[in-house]
């Protein structure tokens, strides 16, 4: 019913930057915070960046900044432009959204698919 897709990622030397972009589609009554998770290898994901809709921020202390989260409201997109990236940021990132799509049943978690980034050193 929901889709989020993401573009963007890819291989870029330290200090380099890249710019993710998310859209969620289908059958959406209304999208509440969106944002982005990273999953280095063997590790566990971890939430990077969030915002609401109402354009309040949220980072991971190891990404401010250094990393700008941005959303469209009337496009239901979110971007994510990283600047000064370490080699630790290689991981692969994951568009997150909270979309409600019957406003009875209240908003439900959706995923993207996810977009490898890799940093080189």
């Amino acid at each position: 019913q929901v889709q989020l897709v993401e573009s963007g990622g890819g291989l870029v030397q330290a200090g380099g930057s890249l710019r993710l972009s998310c859209a969620a589609s289908g059958n959406i009554f209304s999208v509440n915070a969106m944002g982005w998770f990273r999953q280095p290898p063997e590790k566990p994901r971890d939430l990077v960046a969030s915002i609401t809709s109402d354009g309040s921020t949220y980072y991971a202390n190891s990404v401010k900044g250094r990393f700008t989260i941005s959303r469209d409201n009337a496009k239901n997109t979110v971007s994510l432009q990283m600047n000064s990236l370490k080699p630790e940021d290689t991981a692969v990132y994951y568009c997150w959204s909270t979309v409600v799509v019957n406003p009875l049943l209240g908003g439900g978690d959706y995923w993207g698919q996810g977009t490898q980034v890799t940093v080189s050193s």
